[in-house]
């Protein structure tokens, strides 16, 4: 399968050249580079980018996700298209400048994404490390809360789920923290799914991921109530009388994956 989309900007640098070589040729700040994958920074014309690029996940890699009974990420694709459903259900995340998918064989893809710096931005994970010790305003805290909650319930109910579904993984715009309106982007979406409907466990773990990453926030029994009341979009009475089980699977697996990490039992 062979797809490629370039905006302007690369449209017009790249002239002339194969769009995988073009982007396998730039030098900047690695991040990860790996045998299947680097991730870099670099900067074109004053202003500065991510690019991803996937050199082809082999069939031992296809067959060990199979036989674990998991969909292996073949490249760039994934996050591309979750990039661009997220741009059409109105939630923020990265812009996309360049992609690019070539070859027909899925163990030796050859893709790429490129991505705008997404500049003054912090993770929730940073802002909120010391919530527990130094609580923020109410509302800031139900700001944000409100919003995580609108923006994973908005992915869940149409089609989409993350699964690497963490606060680390939603940066707050500086300008806008502290304000009745922040403005957050969920990032790295390379394992995301796009379906019709989002399967109930996946939800819950995209979900649990979220309130398992935020455990150690100090959050209250009226956050995690606030949040439920944004990700379902309902009055909370109804949100909880038609989602309860959801919502105990939840906290259930959210409890098990953190004693898991940590070792011990939460403290919420």
């Amino acid at each position: 399968m062979n797809e490629c989309f370039l905006d302007e900007t690369f449209r017009r640098v790249w002239h002339g050249r194969h769009p995988f070589d073009a982007v396998s040729a730039i030098e900047g700040a690695v991040f990860r580079n790996v045998k299947t994958r680097k991730t870099f920074r670099f900067e074109l014309e004053n202003r500065a980018y991510f690019a991803k690029v996937h050199r082809g996940v082999g069939w031992r890699e296809i067959f060990k996700n199979l036989f674990q009974l998991k969909l292996p990420v073949l490249g760039a694709a994934n996050e591309y298209r979750a990039l661009r459903k997220l741009e059409a259900l109105g939630v923020d995340t990265m812009t996309p400048c360049a992609y690019g998918s070539y070859g027909w064989n899925p163990a030796a893809l050859r893709s790429f994404l490129v991505t705008a710096e997404l500049a003054d931005t912090v993770s929730l994970e940073d802002y909120c490390r010391d919530w527990a010790l130094h609580p923020p305003a109410f509302r800031e805290k139900a700001a944000l809360i409100a919003r995580v909650g609108a923006m994973a319930g908005t992915m869940h109910r149409n089609g989409l789920n993350h699964r690497d579904c963490y606060i680390c993984h939603f940066l707050l715009e500086r300008a806008t923290a502290g304000t009745d309106a922040p403005r957050l982007h969920v990032i790295d979406l390379h394992r995301a799914q796009l379906r019709r409907r989002t399967p109930y466990r996946y939800a819950v773990k995209d979900t649990a991921g979220l309130w398992f990453s935020a455990m150690d926030a100090g959050l209250t029994q009226h956050d995690r109530l606030r949040f439920i009341r944004a990700y379902s979009g309902k009055p909370l009475r109804d949100a909880w009388r038609d989602n309860r089980r959801f919502w105990c699977d939840v906290d259930r697996t959210a409890r098990k994956l953190y004693r898991k990490v940590h070792g011990r039992a939460p403290s919420c």
